[in-house]
């Protein structure tokens, strides 16, 4: 057995930044108690790019890696669907689900070498997560506008 120590050094550094770039998102979710967070976000990133390098080592044409990616795209959407809650009328999760997604992208990105686009996905979605989160209104007050606005129809 051939051992080719750069081909393992570089591969690892991949997988590496993969991680790291995970960890924003997984800690956002974990400090906002989502179900994924510190152990999901960062395998899902790390999976995807050990696909995309395994893919990119043995495919030989463009076809056969877009294979790949569409696989892994609707594999990790399908991950992200079962991150999605719904009961009494509410969904939740979705935000969790994109999240998984994103970080999904950010494992492939790293993988084909396009550091800015993966930089990019997680300071973006980690922006999104931590800060949007303030514009939203909680459900109590939804639920409270949608009662107005039956009543005042019904008036």
């Amino acid at each position: 057995m051939d051992i080719q120590w750069t081909e393992i050094w570089m591969n690892l550094l991949h997988l590496a930044i993969a991680y790291v770039l995970a960890l924003p998102l997984a800690l956002d979710r974990e400090r906002a108690s989502r179900g994924a967070g510190l152990r999901t976000f960062p395998l899902v990133a790390v999976a995807a790019c050990g696909y995309m390098l395994v893919g990119a080592s043995l495919l030989t044409t463009t076809d056969a890696e877009s294979r790949v990616i569409q696989g892994l795209i609707t594999g990790i959407g399908f991950i992200g669907g079962g991150a999605i809650l719904k009961s009494d009328g509410y969904v939740k999760g979705t935000a969790t689900a994109a999240s998984i997604w994103i970080t999904g992208l950010i494992g492939m990105a790293v993988a084909v070498n396009r550091y800015e686009v993966a930089l990019l996905m997680s300071l973006i979605s980690f922006m999104t997560l931590r800060f949007v989160r303030e514009f939203k209104t909680p459900p109590d007050e939804k639920e409270e506008k949608e009662e107005e606005g039956r009543q005042n129809a019904n008036n």
